[in-house]
């Protein structure tokens, strides 16, 4: 069965390399490519592809916006998030927006192609540093107890010790060493640290 791809990238180079990668495959039929959002959608009315490999960096839209935008207006097409970055949170935004897959720009045919077959058939594909990333991330977070990220929230919503203990209905003292057992969880110096560490895990 020929799967039809599109790739959506701003940069020319990396549309030529992938296309010279597939376009020999016999069973790829190469839709063409968008260099901005606002190109693949206009692209994305007339026809529709089986599968969008898409740079999460664009002049126009962030990738994971029109990651979304595609997966309401066109959810059987497939989207393959295309980076040169494998941070944790660029990578889980992309996948929270709806993409079954990442890759980075420096895969070979045979990872692209195996990439393709994987979403193509329903399941999820990461390069193994994406992988890599995401394991990692999930051994450094904190352990926290369901009563921890009631509070943790709170917190992170800029309420006091005495507010969140009216809140919840416990005493400021449990709230305190709340406080203190999730800033020493957590290894935050203070609330500021704590915040902004409970954000980037996605705790909150």
């Amino acid at each position: 069965m020929t799967r039809k791809i599109f790739i959506t990238d701003d940069h020319f180079m990396v549309i030529e390399g992938i296309r010279s990668l597939l376009q020999n495959e016999s069973d790829i039929h190469w839709m063409g490519h968008a260099m901005t959002a606002a190109a693949c959608l206009a692209f994305l009315e007339a026809q529709q592809p089986d599968l969008i490999l898409m740079d999460i960096n664009l002049p126009d839209l962030p990738g994971t916006a029109l990651c979304r935008e595609v997966k309401e207006k066109y959810p059987g097409v497939k989207v393959l998030g295309l980076s040169t970055y494998d941070q944790q949170p660029v990578i889980r935004n992309m996948l929270s927006s709806g993409a079954s897959g990442y890759l980075l720009k420096n895969a070979s045919k045979e990872e692209i192609l195996e990439a393709i077959d994987i979403v193509l058939a329903g399941g999820e594909y990461l390069c193994l540093e994406a992988a890599e990333t995401l394991r990692q991330w999930e051994a450094d977070k904190p352990v926290i107890t369901r009563r921890e990220q009631e509070i943790l929230i709170l917190i992170c919503d800029g309420l006091t010790n005495p507010e969140i203990a009216e809140r919840l209905f416990i005493s400021l003292p449990t709230a305190n060493t709340h406080r203190k057992s999730l800033l020493a969880k957590f290894g935050a110096k203070n609330v500021a640290a704590l915040v902004k560490m409970a954000v980037q895990l996605q705790l909150v």
